[in-house]
């Protein structure tokens, strides 16, 4: 499929292509939960997806009816620019459901309205709490990142001194240079990792530090094992908070949940 300058998708004989269920879900998968960094397609948080012609509607609810507002806007709103970025999409709406403040999210956000705007008491808008959670989510990426690096044999003297540029994905393997030796290790945990860093501002540069502690500076070797208990308690804070907001999920939605079928209100996960 080819782009039009604007932007919206075209077939082959030049009429719009709509987008596909598959593309949005794919966009969709690219949201994840703030405090838990978690895919809100994973976390079954996506209700439905209605597609009619060029617009898109995406319904999305919490695991409790008191989950953050704040986190709440923070996924609606990247809902909305993930999907709106879709080639063939120029109308977007999102709704959350049934939670205490889903109508003002649900209107805020489609109206383009800021937080603060739409919660007066609110003192600030929500990007310091959306960087205070991704540099927690930088951190919990970071200790699986390098304990995959430890399970393929590289030291912490080794793993404190290596910079952005001496790592290479290759397949389902990273590239890991040292001197005179290359080393590979699994590249999902390392990949995930850099794509978290880079977006905080950390191992952005090829000469940049691969880690750093969590106040954001290099990591001396001699304190290895106090920054990597540390990301580890990163780690198991959000995977805590994960495995509560599942159970509280599964206790709210498993029994009696309306079966949208397949049609245009189908859920994320059927199949056409």
């Amino acid at each position: 499929m080819s782009e039009s300058p604007s932007g919206t998708g075209r077939g082959t004989d030049g009429e719009r292509a709509d987008p596909s269920r598959a593309a949005v879900r794919e966009r969709l998968d690219r949201v994840t939960d703030p405090e838990l960094d978690r895919s809100i397609v994973e976390l079954e948080y996506v209700d439905g997806i209605e597609i009619d012609g060029p617009g898109v509607a995406v319904r999305f609810r919490l695991p409790t009816a008191w989950c953050s507002p704040a986190f709440a806007w923070m996924m609606a709103t990247d809902i909305r620019e993930e999907v709106r970025a879709l080639s063939g999409v120029e109308r977007v709406r999102v709704r959350l459901e049934d939670h205490l403040h889903g109508e003002e999210i649900t209107e805020g956000v489609n109206e383009g309205r800021p937080f603060e705007a739409v919660f007066e008491d609110a003192t600030e808008g929500v990007e310091s709490v959306r960087a205070v959670l991704d540099d927690k989510a930088r951190l919990a990426r970071q200790h699986r990142a390098v304990e995959a690096l430890l399970d393929a044999g590289l030291t912490p003297d080794q793993i404190t001194g290596l910079d952005r540029g001496d790592m290479t994905v290759d397949g389902d393997r990273v590239a890991v240079a040292l001197e005179g030796l290359t080393v590979f290790a699994d590249a999902d945990p390392v990949e995930r990792y850099l794509a978290k860093a880079t977006e905080v501002g950390v191992a952005d540069a090829p000469d940049a530090p691969l880690f750093e502690t969590p106040e954001n500076e290099p990591i001396d070797p001699e304190e290895f094992d106090l920054v990597h208990r540390r990301t580890r308690l990163a780690k198991t804070n959000m995977g805590g908070q994960g495995a509560l907001c599942d159970g509280l999920r599964e206790a709210r939605y498993a029994e009696g949940r309306p079966d949208l079928g397949f049609g245009p209100n189908a859920p994320v996960g059927s199949d056409d």
